[in-house]
């Protein structure tokens, strides 16, 4: 059997210096087929990554892809840190279908006060459990920051959306149906910074081109999370404005009138749908590894590099999911 070519498998397949080759990649960490694998297939493909990462002979692949299909199935379920096995619905392989059942009925059920109450309670809860099984190893966030964090993103999800149906009440349909998307805006504004309290009070490290420690700064790390929740709501923005705009066609030629049991089906199959695609895409708007000019960063900060680096022009942080 020839050996197995040697590559960085911790490394992503694709160029993450461009936005196709971050959108490849996403496109197979949130494959939703993942979360079917059974936990033989996840034990088979732990020790294949193991075995390669170790320079064994691994007998169960026979090209380089089938190492990379089974790098990514790992990745898929276990903590890149700890090497434990996540939560299945905690898994990124598992945001389309949560999303979509949690989406279409927010989508659907956004009239009645008790059904606002309830989706968004589920779409916070859900976040909540991403956020805990997706944590750090390294610093993991205590359960008090946890708890914080979900009740203010769901108490300002709540009141967002209560206080808008009030407002568009007897507003154009449409407007009604967008309150969804502005209440997710508003909860991942609050949520994420709450999330990553830690790094806005104590900043993110910084890093030559390679990879040598260089700094710590909280610029850095406002300007990473503000990436991030425009990511988390260019995510949703798809799902949550074609889907209004689909509902409101069909509203209008008559076909929810004649079918009116097929509303919540058509919405949640149709986010789910457009999800599919508005999830990788969304997470590959930004780097992960993001850069930063030395000149932008905070004047102490910058001072220490510009006197032990001088040469450094950029650096770089881990901008987080």
């Amino acid at each position: 059997m020839t050996p197995l070519p040697r590559v960085d498998i911790d490394q992503p397949k694709y160029d993450q210096s461009t936005y196709v080759g971050r959108a490849k990649h996403f496109l197979l960490v949130t494959n939703p087929l993942n979360v079917l694998a059974t936990n033989t297939k996840l034990e088979q493909a732990r020790q294949i990554v193991l075995k390669y990462r170790a320079g064994k002979e691994v007998t169960e692949c026979r090209t380089i892809e089938d190492v990379w299909k089974a790098k990514y199935l790992y990745d898929s379920a276990f903590h890149p840190e700890t090497g434990d096995k996540q939560i299945i619905i905690g898994r990124m392989s598992a945001q389309m279908p949560m999303n979509m059942l949690i989406t279409g009925g927010m989508m659907a059920f956004y009239k009645s006060t008790g059904a606002v109450v309830f989706w968004q309670w589920m779409n916070q809860t859900f976040n909540a459990i991403v956020n805990y099984t997706n944590r750090s190893g390294t610093s993991p966030l205590s359960n008090s920051q946890l708890l914080t964090s979900y009740c203010l993103a769901t108490g300002g999800a709540l009141a967002t959306a209560l206080s808008l149906n009030r407002a568009v009440k007897n507003m154009n349909p449409l407007v009604g149906r967008m309150v969804p998307l502005v209440a997710v805006a508003a909860a991942n504004c609050i949520n994420i910074p709450c999330m990553r309290m830690q790094e806005i009070r104590n900043g993110v490290v910084l890093l030559d081109e390679k990879n040598a420690e260089v700094g710590v700064s909280k610029k850095a790390a406002c300007v990473g999370i503000s990436a991030v929740i425009v990511s988390r709501i260019c995510m949703a923005l798809p799902g949550m404005t074609l889907t209004p705009m689909l509902m409101n066609l069909l509203e209008r030629r008559g076909f929810l009138a004649k079918y009116p049991k097929s509303n919540a089906p058509i919405q949640t199959l149709f986010c789910g749908f457009v999800l599919i695609f508005a999830t990788p895409l969304g997470c590959a708007f930004f780097k992960q590894r993001a850069a930063i000019k030395v000149a932008s960063l905070e004047p102490e900060v910058r001072d220490n590099i510009e006197k032990k680096r001088p040469e450094l022009d950029t650096v770089w942080y881990n901008k987080g999911l």
